[in-house]
């Protein structure tokens, strides 16, 4: 497992909660000197127009700190693409938020789509032909829907919402269901905001190593072990490094 991970990630570029100062520091605690870290380059423009048009672009850029640290969140999902389509699952621990993203607006803290420019990317590449995303945040990821809703190669679940029990029941169906399918890679949009402290109130600690495990078989069933997972929300400090770590944990089984 490799931690793609850059210092300027630290930078606290707007007031909303998932820049807040101190939340990347409580990732990157838990996991300092277990992990390889991997520092990615940023995304140049030719990556950002895989998903967002020419106005789009302009306008985040046109917030000056916020697009200097949004297309090096870009960078870091592609990075973290780039090393699970050689084998190694890779987390990448990087700010802002993407999935609210769509291909000419934005909201819900996030910029540029960085899940979708990485899978984008590898396409582009000609690396893979067909993607699935898991997203397990609380929210579900508008953003990456309008981007690949004309994208066929491309299949968006979101973790329901309801108890823990049935959290995890639905997505041990659908990975069932998908046993048949042939996938190239897998992107995880990795939220925490699920969390019994955090503001969803429902998953636990343990959940999300549950979680991990389970798309961890289920890549390897499919596409060779070709995972890889980009930060999304979690907005609670006390708990999201450990989160995060169970989460990773999973995924190296």
């Amino acid at each position: 497992m490799k931690i793609i991970f850059h210092e300027k990630y630290r930078t606290v570029y707007t007031s909303d909660p998932a820049a807040a100062p101190g939340r990347i520091e409580a990732i990157i605690d838990k996991l300092k000197g277990a992990y390889e870290f991997v520092e990615p380059e940023p995304a140049t423009e030719d990556d950002l127009k895989l998903a967002h048009t020419d106005s789009h672009i302009a306008y985040v850029r046109s917030l000056g700190v916020v697009y200097d640290v949004a297309v090096l969140a870009v960078g870091g999902a592609i990075k973290a693409a780039q090393i699970a389509y050689e084998g190694e699952p890779a987390f990448g621990v990087i700010r802002p938020p993407g999935h609210h993203a769509s291909r000419d607006s934005c909201w819900g803290f996030c910029y540029f789509n960085n899940i979708a420019i990485a899978i984008l990317k590898l396409m582009k590449l000609g690396l893979v032909k067909n993607a699935l995303i898991i997203d397990i945040d609380l929210h579900f990821g508008d953003g990456t829907v309008d981007i690949f809703s004309k994208n066929p190669n491309v299949r968006y679940y979101h973790l329901p919402h309801g108890s823990r029990e049935k959290q995890l029941e639905e997505l041990e169906e659908f990975l069932k269901e998908e046993s048949s399918v042939s996938y190239d890679i897998i992107g995880i949009s990795a939220g925490f905001d699920r969390h019994e402290a955090d503001w969803g109130r429902t998953l636990k600690t343990e959940d999300y190593k549950v979680i991990g495990r389970m798309i961890k078989d289920f890549a390897r069933k499919t596409c060779n072990d070709r995972v890889f997972a980009v930060l999304e929300g979690g907005y609670n400090h006390n708990v999201l490094g450990i989160n995060v770590k169970a989460l990773i944990e999973g995924l190296e089984r």
